[in-house]
């Protein structure tokens, strides 16, 4: 079914469809989804992967197969997303994971997958390291923070100045993000940090570094953590002095929405780069983003949203692929088998996503176009803008 129609189909019912495992392995096919829910945006995107497996069932299923999904919360813990991992594996003996949020989380579930056989699709974890493993069952939706630390650097050396300063938080997409953001400054123009502070995952008080970064009179200050954490930190920076001249660059977490929610008038002027704008002017998105104000009621789908609706898709193109035998173990070796056979899938991310065999990070990132966005209103109702799409080569940041 076209994105369209399956948008316009699906605007008006809203439903959660929690399953238990399936009896029989050629009945159904059991998938299990691990994902941070500790806020409205991360219990909306749970909601919404459900809602959309429950219009893949509604429309007939997968070549008469019906899909069973269970939605568990990890709620960015590593040891609980571990634990949800097992139960869905051995427990409910899935035929797919999907999880999860967090890259502190995806990063010990790569394991547990790679042990057990079994295919996992990465829904947001962003950091670097979850497609170096090698395992040979770990696909990534959105783009890697290796993609995004080059576009990052390029345009900050370029436009904005090379004395930057770097608030580092200890989650492991945040600690991903500056390590590549530094990489990258300096292999292209020769500079270490002026200022780094490495600190804790949720941090509150940031007033100190803000007054060291604010007597160096640096050209910009990358805030790489969580939502709520980078917020308080935008907010502290303006309380310190520090003006608008210097610019705020944020990971790509900086393109959930409770970043300028909170941020306020902080957030204006912020830029970032992620894998999906709101202010995309293609008509897909804005039915997307349509359906999502009218599902969820959220102001403007972060990129997120996007990920999540482009991994059931992918999921569901490929277990169309895919040939079920009865065997659990055959038919999750199928199942990864259909996923790395998906080449140049076009939605809702700005460039295609396209998998393949080896268990390379060249060849499990699937995405590799990131998208420069920049807020230039922040609050509950924020406005985005687009500066820039980058394609990265499928090599960069390898080195």
């Amino acid at each position: 079914m076209k994105l369209k129609n399956r948008i316009l189909a699906g605007a008006l019912t809203v439903g959660v469809c929690f399953a238990a495992a399936a009896t029989t392995y050629a009945d159904d096919i059991r998938v299990g989804i691990t994902m941070r829910m500790v806020s409205e945006n991360g219990q909306a995107y749970g909601q919404m992967m459900m809602d959309e497996i429950k219009g893949i069932n509604e429309a007939g299923g997968i070549n008469g197969h019906m899909i069973k999904a269970t939605l568990m919360n990890d709620e960015c813990k590593s040891d609980k997303g571990v634990a949800n991992a097992n139960k869905l594996v051995f427990q409910e003996k899935v035929h797919l994971l999907i999880g999860s949020s967090c890259s502190s989380v995806t990063l010990p579930i790569v394991d547990v997958t790679a042990k057990a056989g079994v295919p996992q699709l990465v829904p947001h974890s962003t950091n670097s390291k979850i497609t170096q493993k090698g395992s040979e069952w770990v696909f990534r939706v959105p783009v890697s923070g290796r993609y995004y630390g080059g576009v990052n650097a390029k345009y900050v050396g370029e436009n904005i100045g090379t004395k930057i300063a770097y608030i580092c938080a200890a989650d492991a997409a945040s600690v991903g993000d500056c390590a590549n953001m530094e990489k990258q400054m300096k292999a292209r123009f020769g500079v270490e940090p002026a200022y780094r502070a490495d600190v804790q995952e949720k941090e509150v008080d940031f007033r100190a570094h803000m007054q060291k970064i604010k007597s160096m009179k640096v050209d910009g200050i990358l805030v790489a953590a969580l939502a709520e954490t980078m917020a308080r930190a935008l907010v502290q920076s303006y309380e310190a002095g520090i003006g608008e001249d210097v610019r705020r660059i944020g990971s790509s977490s900086a393109s959930n929405a409770p970043v300028p929610k909170i941020a306020g008038d902080a957030a204006k002027g912020v830029f970032f780069t992620a894998a999906y704008a709101a202010a995309d002017q293609r008509p897909i998105a804005k039915l997307f983003n349509e359906m999502v104000k009218a599902r969820y009621g959220i102001h403007a789908p972060d990129h997120d949203f996007s990920q999540a609706y482009d991994l059931v898709r992918i999921m569901e193109i490929a277990l169309k692929n895919t040939a079920l035998t009865g065997s659990l173990a055959d038919d999750r070796t199928a199942i990864r088998d259909a996923i790395a056979n998906v080449k140049g899938y076009e939605g809702l991310a700005s460039g295609p996503i396209s998998f393949c065999a080896a268990a390379t990070p060249q060849c499990r990132d699937g995405n590799r176009t990131a998208v420069l966005i920049g807020y230039t209103k922040g609050g509950e109702d924020f406005e985005t803008e687009v500066l820039a799409r980058v394609t990265m080569e499928e090599d960069f940041g390898l080195e």
